[in-house]
């Protein structure tokens, strides 16, 4: 079993908030292809990090769980370059970990 992660920014670059039903979207595509999705959505989690520049950012993200028995690696990447024209980001960061169910 593995656990994917998605985490959005909750704005975009000029600090404009992305409409609710682009995380609905989401949330329909995930429960769509694999049955269930956990969305944390209401308390966004603080994102920090240094640019090519050398400068810091930051930004509130939420973040979307997915459970899967299969990690479709191909599918992944492709779903990630959608989110990343769609929420209009150099780079989306999914990760994926290998879970045990106790």
């Amino acid at each position: 079993m593995h656990l994917v992660d998605i985490l959005l920014p909750r704005m975009d670059n000029s600090g404009e908030p992305f409409a609710a039903h682009e995380f609905d979207r989401v949330r329909e595509e995930l429960v769509s292809r694999f049955g269930g999705v956990t969305a944390f959505l209401r308390s966004p989690a603080s994102g920090l990090w240094h640019d090519d520049s050398g400068a810091l950012c930051s930004d509130e993200i939420v973040i979307f769980e997915v459970m899967t028995q299969e990690l479709d690696k191909e599918w992944w990447k492709a779903y990630r370059r959608q989110l990343e024209k769609r929420f209009r980001q150099k780079e989306i960061m999914m990760r994926a970990v290998a879970v045990e169910r106790l």
